[in-house]
């Protein structure tokens, strides 16, 4: 009874484990770099990149303005790809809001900048 059939193809594996050792426990793979610009005077932007094509970065940027109250937006970046902008220093708040969501781990999130 335990004869083997010689299919090769029935060998156990999961036929989705490629796509969810990209999104292991919704954690995605990258690090996720926010910076910080000057811009004229006492004005700054924060800049949010290498968020995972995967997500809807526009609902993302909507959620964050209304947290933090701010504006933001998202910008087609030639060799960064997507970027998320927002007005003035949010890094902190920024960093905090992608960990307690579970977007990114704390050591996936590089914070740079004075």
């Amino acid at each position: 009874m335990a004869e083997s059939s010689g299919i090769t193809n029935l060998d156990r594996r999961d036929p989705f484990a490629d796509v969810m050792e990209e999104q292991e426990d919704g954690v995605q793979k990258e690090d996720i770099h926010i910076r910080i610009q000057q811009r004229n005077g006492r004005k700054t932007l924060t800049t949010i990149q290498g968020i995972s094509q995967s997500y809807d970065l526009r609902r993302i940027i909507k959620v964050v303005k209304k947290e933090f109250h701010c504006n933001g937006t998202v910008v087609d970046h030639a060799e960064y790809g997507e970027v998320l902008q927002l007005q003035g220093d949010q890094r902190k708040n920024v960093k905090k809001f992608l960990s307690d969501i579970g977007l990114a781990r704390n050591d996936q999130i590089k914070v740079h900048g004075f």
